[in-house]
């Protein structure tokens, strides 16, 4: 109010207004900084790979020192990308098993670029294109990183089709074509026989994978082709898989001894089915080690501290995460080069 009673202009009292906010820091702002200029200071962030290391690295310190956030709509109508990478998974995993590795390598991997990672869930009970095509319609994300590959993959084959940049934890019929990054499971499968037949073991059990997808089908032919040459016998459970509950991996391992079928080696795909073998063998009075022999594959060093005899075989889900977001980048930044591919050889590990 002024002193004849009239409100002033402003209806309010210089102590009442609002402190000015501070300005965000833009890229001119770490071009005054560094010196550069500010086209090379974006390309420095996108991650360009013609601007050296060591300034890319300065850029970033800056931006990380003052705070600066880029404006993902400025970006998305300058660039086109989202700089989003969605890891795709299924919610149905068994226990203990490796996807929370995974997710945190591929975060590790797209940390200090322009990229970060969003998980894109799907349940059991809807189809696996949904979320897929739900992000290639959207363009919600620049890249997808898929699971649980199949041989012929229709999720593969509609991205390839709409030519949508993707990298596939697994390999399809079509590997040829496509960033993949797969674990050697028909090795990993005939490294288990043959550790086997050096114990003198006879008779093993395997439980595989769901059998539609493409490391099971590997993994059960390189079993068989081992067990045929060096002259074992080899079941496969066929009433179940690696990726349902411990409990009923157990019960069925459990029934398949008491049927009074010979078992002195089991060949386990994850710590968790490792597990359910260790409880169904000891209740029926084996001995890991004396009597019986398992050979696991794990993401995680612990089946040994569990029990010492257990034979392991280490699948690298830290390198996997690391080469999947290397790759998944760049299908989007030089989609013209050709794609990025390993195959992971396996090795036992030191008792």
């Amino acid at each position: 109010m002024t002193k004849t009673g009239k409100p002033s202009k402003t209806g309010a009292s210089d102590s009442a207004r609002p402190a000015a906010q501070p300005k965000q820091p833009t890229l001119k702002t770490i071009a005054g900084l560094t010196g550069l200029a500010v086209p090379t200071v974006s390309r420095a962030l996108g991650g360009a790979s013609d601007i050296s290391i060591a300034t890319r690295a300065r850029v970033r310190a800056v931006a990380d020192e003052i705070g600066y956030v880029p404006n993902r709509a400025g970006v998305r109508l300058r660039t086109g990308r989202t700089n989003v990478i969605s890891l795709v998974l299924s919610t149905e995993h068994e226990m203990m098993n490796h996807t929370a590795k995974l997710i945190s390598s591929v975060a590790a991997g797209l940390r200090a670029t322009p990229f970060h990672v969003i998980i894109t869930p799907y349940f059991g009970d809807e189809d696996p294109m949904k979320p897929v095509r739900y992000i290639v319609e959207t363009r919600s994300a620049d890249a997808l990183i898929l699971n649980q590959i199949k041989p012929e993959d229709p999720r593969v084959a509609y991205l390839m089709e709409k030519n949508f940049p993707f990298v596939t934890h697994g390999r399809t019929i079509w590997e040829k074509d496509h960033p993949f990054y797969d674990f050697d499971n028909h090795a990993f499968a005939q490294i288990a026989v043959q550790e086997f037949a050096a114990r003198q073991r006879k008779n093993i059990v395997l439980v595989a994978p769901p059998r539609d997808q493409t490391y099971s089908v590997a993994m059960i032919n390189g079993a068989t082709e081992a067990a045929s040459r060096l002259g074992l016998g080899l079941t496969v459970l066929s009433d179940v898989h690696s990726d349902v509950a411990i409990d009923d991996m157990g019960l069925a391992l459990s029934q398949h001894l008491d049927a009074g079928h010979p078992v002195d080696g089991v060949i386990c795909v994850s710590n968790g089915s490792c597990l359910a073998a260790i409880t169904a063998l000891e209740t029926a009075g084996h001995v890991i080690g004396d009597t019986v022999d398992i050979c696991a594959k794990e993401a995680m060093p612990i089946l040994q501290r569990i029990r010492s005899p257990i034979i392991t075989v280490r699948e690298n889900v830290a390198n996997a995460g690391l080469f999947l977001a290397q790759a998944a980048m760049s299908a989007v930044l030089t989609p013209r080069e050709p794609p990025m591919q390993f195959l992971e050889v396996p090795q036992t590990s030191e008792n």
